[in-house]
């Protein structure tokens, strides 16, 4: 009994440590408005539409993000998204995608 509280504890305390430590798609909603929405010229809705949830994740799988994103939006430059700026969009996108059923505030 006593062991199964110490591993119950121990995955909640996982659980917790790994979702703090990953990518958040709140987080990058805020970053897309930030740094893309203007050279972009489209909202975060028309942005993460360009493509389903499994697209998005191929392109992050693949490293073909950045690529894609410079191509959606030709204002945007090789290195001007850091990796970490890049996670949180890609989660933000992928949780927005065309097929999702959600739409961003952005």
């Amino acid at each position: 009994m006593k062991l199964l509280k110490v591993i119950m504890a121990g995955s909640l305390m996982l659980g917790l440590a790994s979702s703090s430590l990953s990518a958040d798609a709140v987080k990058g909603q805020k970053l897309f408005s930030k740094l893309l929405k203007g050279p972009c010229d489209m909202n975060g809705a028309k942005f993460a539409a360009k493509h389903s949830q499994e697209e998005w994740k191929e392109l992050k799988t693949s490293g073909k993000f950045e690529a894609e994103v410079i191509k959606i939006c030709p204002n945007v430059k090789a290195g001007d998204l850091s990796d970490s700026v890049q996670e949180h969009i890609i989660d933000f996108v992928i949780e927005f995608a065309n097929d999702s059923g959600n739409v961003p505030s952005c």
